[in-house]
């Protein structure tokens, strides 16, 4: 049977061992290294300057929105009322940039929001690299009552209109996705306008515009017809009950 006061040296001896390596701190030294720490990894902050961005710009959150302390909002992004951002979400405007997310949408866990470059390093813009909604330009663009399943990816250039569902591990780049939407889990739209109150099936890859216009409508009778509207009620209430209890 293991001895308890060998145990006691031993642990006394390897503490001693680690303070004097310097791997562990007395009192006030580590408490100020916490507080770095801290503050120079918060998970909302500037973007940093890069040859393409001199300015660094800190996310604009509405007060009612909820982020979790496991995801990250990072630069010229703007977040609506009652939005739900769920843990390890990425939300980074740090190459394209500005990022919206609008009233009462989620961003559920793992989701990821980032954009190709939009500005270049004489300060122009990259015209194919910006998408433009209700006169304003952005590097991603995201309505009001949008979902955004599980560890689902909208990469800019992109835009997705109000009421929309994208599935789980659903992918958009280079397109525009309507409103009233639906995207099925692992279905992707790469480089095309879907139209308003479409779906794409599971698994379908969607790489011609040909195809997206193609694409089904949702009707009543469509499986998923209401599914966005429940996932939308439940997270701003998340968000609500987050709120309350941070």
């Amino acid at each position: 049977m293991f001895n308890k006061q060998i145990f006691t040296i031993l642990i006394l001896s390897l503490s001693l061992a680690l303070a004097g390596s310097g791997c562990i701190s007395e009192g006030a030294e580590d408490n100020v290294a916490q507080e770095i720490t801290v503050d120079e990894f918060s998970n909302i902050r500037e973007n940093p300057v890069t040859p393409w961005n001199p300015e660094p710009s800190a996310p604009v959150i509405d007060p009612t929105a909820y982020i979790d302390p496991q995801a990250s909002v990072i630069g010229e992004v703007t977040i609506g009322a009652n939005v739900m951002v769920s843990p390890m979400a990425s939300i980074r405007s740090d190459e394209g940039m500005p990022i919206f997310v609008g009233d009462r949408s989620n961003v559920q866990d793992g989701v990821v929001l980032h954009a190709l470059e939009t500005i270049n390093e004489e300060g122009e813009p990259i015209e194919d690299n910006i998408v433009e909604v209700d006169g304003k330009e952005y590097a991603v663009y995201i309505g009001n009552n949008v979902s955004l399943a599980h560890q689902s990816q909208v990469h800019g250039p992109a835009a997705v209109g109000d009421d929309t569902f994208i599935g789980m591990q659903a992918f958009v780049f280079k397109s525009k996705v309507g409103n009233n939407c639906v995207l099925e889990p692992r279905s992707a739209a790469i480089g095309v306008t879907i139209p308003d109150g479409r779906y794409i099936p599971a698994g379908m890859v969607v790489t011609s515009q040909a195809e997206a216009d193609k694409l089904p409508e949702v009707t009543d009778d469509y499986a998923y017809s209401h599914t966005n509207e429940a996932v939308v009620y439940v997270n701003v209430h998340l968000a609500e009950g987050y709120k309350e209890t941070s």
